[in-house]
């Protein structure tokens, strides 16, 4: 008997560890995946803080600087004067005497052969991201890439426009749309596609790069996108406890 015991005893004992184990190891991974998001952010905030400070703080007079009174170094007085130094240039730009000057520099500019395709480029792709009036990139779709049966998540930017646009009139009316990469979403192609091959998705266009920086793992909830499409009330109800369960 007492042998039975003993062995009975070690068995329980040999089953704990793996639960044990199996336990910390889902406590690890919990913690990783609550402390990495995190982590990455601030560093990537920080980062950023540095970087703008090594550019902005050498130019900074020094009886400005706070860093010349105090032991050690203020992070973020750089960006704070940074963003104080484009306010100031935006509110001069928007004034008669500023639009001149900036219309006597493009001038100057556009003289030059090199350094005028640059500079077009450049304001043309920040005007474009940065004006708050556009509707670029507002929606998400689905086109077939890159051959037939296969489908890829594509941001509509526009209606296709210029010389572009032209040359396909004849043939199709197309959409400008961006192809993004995999998990780099800031890469990619620009495809113009007509407009019968390409699939709006419910989806927000930040839910569709959290889809493709993610690989797929990541997925927006589904019931909020089949809303408009469940004609059934009971089965949109069905759907919705499933994806809470």
């Amino acid at each position: 008997m007492s042998r039975h015991k003993q062995s009975s005893d070690d068995t329980q004992k040999s089953s704990h560890r793996p639960r044990a184990m199996t336990r910390l190891r889902n406590y690890f991974l919990t913690g990783l995946v609550i402390a990495g998001p995190i982590g990455i952010t601030l560093w990537l905030t920080w980062t950023f803080i540095k970087w703008v400070d090594g550019w902005v703080k050498p130019f900074v007079p020094r009886i400005y600087n706070p860093d010349t009174y105090l032991p050690f170094p203020i992070p973020g007085f750089g960006l704070i004067v940074a963003v104080f130094v484009l306010t100031v240039v935006g509110f001069f730009a928007a004034n008669f005497l500023g639009r001149s000057l900036i219309s006597f520099g493009e001038n100057l500019v556009g003289r030059m052969p090199l350094v005028r395709n640059i500079y077009s480029g450049l304001k043309q792709i920040f005007e474009t991201v940065l004006d708050e009036r556009g509707s670029s990139f507002t929606k998400a779709a689905l086109i077939e890439y890159p051959r037939k049966g296969l489908w890829a998540i594509v941001f509509i930017s526009t209606d296709t426009k210029g010389e572009v646009e032209r040359r396909l009139k004849d043939r199709a009316d197309t959409l400008s749309v961006f192809l993004p990469t995999t998990p780099n979403p800031t890469s990619g192609f620009l495809l113009f596609v007509p407009k019968q091959d390409v699939i709006e998705l419910k989806m927000s266009v930040e839910d569709a790069a959290k889809l493709v920086i993610s690989a797929g793992l990541v997925n927006p909830k589904y019931p909020e996108i089949l809303e408009d499409s469940v004609a059934d009330p009971a089965q949109l109800e069905r759907v919705r406890k499933a994806e809470d369960a």
